[in-house]
């Protein structure tokens, strides 16, 4: 299944991206913070956590100084910034001082200490990401410049040609549109924003890349992924197979989740059901669809009902959350279980918020664009 690209690696908390939990019988402390959070909590989720990303993602905000990290409480409010030392340690430090009085302000209601082994409360989020480049991204995505357009064809598809190349986003919307019809994929119009937006955080729209977990490609897509669209070893990287076996991918979970999805959420408001439906495709994607479905099937025994616990109660009070403030309070309330941690928040956020970077992009192409082409 496709990981989130190491260029847009997000969790940054000087510490171990998943912290000792993962095994542990007890929960680690800050764990015990999430374990804890009332689910109504939940609401305006999306959208504070989209503020504090777009600070990371841009450069901007509380982040135009890069060398800091971001606080922020179980609402994923912004509470404060803590600058950065020379030695990671020392930074961990001053995190934790930053913590601690934040706690006895009253602006939290606990402190958890971080280490190098364990994540710490408030959450901490680093605005320095190396592999973050957003602006060449975009470039490519769009061709800014004309060295960025691309041509190929692909199973008896042709978009482009050596002398009239295109922009990847109108070869991408080529192939996804023959694709979604095939696959039957539910609402491909509102579906089309957050693939292109996977494009982005996938791999930065490069062609030729390769995660620590062996994912390939521009949409990331791992070897038995890759298998069950029947494309060799030549060609997997190649753009058009890629986003072909990409769109197949997004049928075959369609098929898998939406009967699951209709029992649990079924009854919510049409335009409600369909946004959280589409952003639920997007996490199964990410994070495999036997994962996201875990999270919605009915209880059966004491670990299933743990799992399914929080969509139980969004689904019984929806008309308090926004479908993203579900969408994302299902897997806050169950990390630590299924190997879903923060990077899980942060990639439906991320995706949102390249989608409606690049589906409104226009005007001249910045001054700063890079040069040259790019696989």
């Amino acid at each position: 299944m496709p990981i989130y690209c190491r260029w847009l690696t997000v969790l940054v908390l000087l510490s171990g991206a998943h912290g000792s939990w993962v095994g542990a019988t007890e929960p680690s402390p800050w764990l015990q913070v999430v374990r804890h959070t009332p689910y109504v909590y939940s609401a305006n989720w999306f959208r504070n956590l989209t503020n504090i990303r777009t600070w990371v993602l841009t450069e901007s905000g509380y982040c135009s100084d890069t060398d800091r990290h971001l606080l922020f409480d179980i609402r994923a409010n912004f509470l404060a910034y803590q600058a950065d030392s020379l030695f990671r340690m020392n930074t961990q430090a001053a995190l934790n001082a930053t913590r601690k009085r934040l706690a006895q302000e009253g602006k939290v209601h606990t402190w958890v200490p971080g280490t190098a082994d364990e994540l710490g409360y408030p959450f901490a989020l680093a605005c320095h990401q190396p592999h973050v480049d957003l602006p060449s991204a975009l470039a490519r995505l769009l061709a800014w410049h004309e060295d960025f357009k691309v041509w190929g064809s692909w199973n008896g598809l042709q978009v482009g040609s050596a002398r009239q190349p295109v922009a990847l986003i109108d070869m991408a919307k080529v192939v996804f549109d023959k694709q979604s019809r095939l696959q039957q994929l539910p609402y491909p119009e509102q579906l089309w924003p957050l693939f292109v937006g996977q494009i982005v955080i996938e791999s930065g729209a490069v062609k030729y890349t390769r995660s620590s977990a062996q994912a390939l490609g521009m949409m990331q897509l791992m070897p038995d992924v890759l298998d069950d669209c029947d494309i060799s070893d030549p060609y997997r990287q190649h753009r058009m197979a890629q986003l072909e076996c990409a769109t197949k991918l997004y049928g075959q979970n369609h098929r898998s989740l939406h009967k699951v999805f209709m029992q649990r959420f079924g009854h919510l408001p049409v335009a409600k059901q369909q946004q959280l439906y589409l952003l639920l495709l997007v996490q199964a994607y990410h994070g495999g669809v036997g994962r996201i479905a875990s999270l919605l099937q009915p209880s059966s025994g004491s670990q299933e009902a743990q799992l399914t616990q929080a969509a139980e109660y969004f689904a019984q009070h929806h008309q308090r959350f926004s479908a993203e403030d579900i969408a994302l309070g299902l897997i806050y309330h169950n990390m630590g279980r299924k190997q879903l941690a923060m990077a899980s928040l942060y990639y439906l956020v991320d995706v949102g918020i390249v989608a409606r970077k690049a589906m409104f992009a226009s005007g001249p192409v910045p001054v700063s664009t890079p040069k040259g082409r790019t696989n």
